[in-house]
C-alpha cells in the first residue's frame, strides 16, 4: 500500500482494504475515525470488472473486515455500508448473501444495527434484464440498502444537520398557525401546537431518492481527457454528504476502504471533514484525481 495522492484534507491510498490491518501507515488512525462509509463489491452471482466475490465467499470476506473497522472507529463512531441486492443465477429470485453477509458482519464485529436506510435510484436500468424485459415476470430493482452501524448504542448523529426544505403545505400551515388538533385513527392524540413550530426544515426520512445520472462532472471530463475508464458503479455525491453531515463533525475522519471513484473523499473535503480513501485498482484512483483538480495545492505521489 502506498500513498496516491493528498487533498487539503485527505489521503488516497492505493492498495486492499485487506492490508489496512498491517500497515503502519493506518496507525495514527486507530481508534480516531469518526465515520467509516463505503460500498464495498456487492454480493453477486457473477463477475463484474470491479472484483465481487461469488457466492458464500463474500460472506466470510465481508465479516472478515469486522473486527480491523471496530479497531479504526472511535467508540461513537460510525460505520455506513451499501449492500446491493443479487439473484440467484439463471432464476427470477432474489438471493438472501446480502442480509447473510450483513448478519455475518455484525456478528464479528459486535456493531450494534442503529438504522436500515434505502438508496433509491430513479434513473436505475431494469433489472434483472431477462426477468424484467424479457421475460416481463419482475419489475425493475431499482434500489439498495444502506446499514447504519456502530460500536455505541448511541454513536454521535444529529439529525438537525439534514434537515429537508418544509413542503408548500407546512410552510402554509406555519404560516397561518392553525392546525386540526385531536386524535388520529392510529389514537395518536395532536396537540394543538404539535406542528406550529418552525424548526428551520423537516426531518428527513431513511429513504434516500437521488439519481446518477451526471455526464460532465469534473470526474467524467478528468476521465475523459486522460483516457481512463471511469468507475462503473459511482454513487451520487448526495447520499455520501446525507451521511458525513449527519454522523460528523467538521475536522472529524471519514474513511473509505472500497473507495472506487472516491465520492467519499470528495463529500468529506466539501463539508470540511478530514478523509481517507483506500481503493486496489490503480485505474480507478488515477481517475478519482479528476475530484479534486481545482486543488492549487493538490500533491500527487510517485506510483510504487
Amino acid at each position: 500500500m502506498h500513498l496516491s495522492f493528498e487533498t487539503n484534507l485527505g489521503l488516497s491510498f492505493h492498495g486492499k482494504a485487506e492490508e489496512i490491518d498491517q500497515s503502519s501507515l493506518f496507525d495514527p488512525y486507530r481508534g480516531n475515525v469518526d465515520l467509516i462509509f463505503t460500498s464495498p463489491p456487492f454480493p453477486l452471482n457473477r463477475k463484474k470488472k470491479y472484483g465481487n466475490l461469488e457466492g458464500s465467499e463474500y460472506i466470510k470476506w465481508l465479516s472478515s473486515f469486522g473486527a480491523s473497522f471496530r479497531d479504526l472507529l472511535k467508540p461513537s463512531g460510525s460505520i455506513v455500508i451499501e449492500l446491493g441486492n443479487s439473484w440467484e443465477k439463471g432464476r427470477p429470485i432474489m438471493s438472501t448473501l446480502a442480509l447473510r453477509a450483513l448478519l455475518a458482519f455484525l456478528d464479528e464485529s459486535g456493531f450494534n444495527l442503529c438504522q436500515q436506510f434505502i438508496w433509491h435510484n430513479p434513473a436505475k436500468l431494469p433489472s434483472p434484464a431477462q426477468w424484467v424485459n424479457v421475460e416481463r415476470i419482475r419489475v425493475k430493482d431499482s434500489f439498495t440498502y444502506i446499514w447504519w452501524m456502530s460500536p455505541s448504542e448511541r454513536p454521535k448523529a444529529n439529525n438537525r444537520n439534514i434537515l429537508v426544505e418544509y413542503s408548500d403545505s407546512m410552510k402554509q400551515l406555519l404560516k397561518s398557525q392553525k392546525y386540526n388538533a385531536g386524535k388520529r385513527p392510529s389514537e395518536h392524540q395532536i396537540g394543538e401546537t404539535s406542528f406550529l413550530t418552525n424548526n428551520n426544515g423537516a426531518i428527513p426520512s431513511n429513504v434516500l431518492s437521488y439519481a446518477n445520472t451526471h455526464a460532465n462532472t469534473d470526474y467524467l471530463n478528468h476521465c475523459r481527457e486522460n483516457n481512463i475508464q471511469p468507475h462503473p458503479a459511482r454513487m451520487p455525491s448526495e447520499v455520501a454528504e446525507f451521511f458525513v453531515q449527519f454522523l460528523t463533525d467538521e475536522g472529524d475522519i471519514v474513511l473509505d476502504p472500497f473507495a472506487g471513484s472516491n465520492t467519499t473523499g470528495s463529500a468529506a473535503e466539501k463539508h470540511n471533514r478530514r478523509w481517507i480513501a483506500v481503493e486496489a485498482d490503480k485505474q480507478y484512483v488515477q481517475g478519482s484525481l479528476g475530484r479534486f483538480c481545482n486543488q492549487a495545492d493538490l500533491l500527487k505521489h510517485p506510483s510504487e
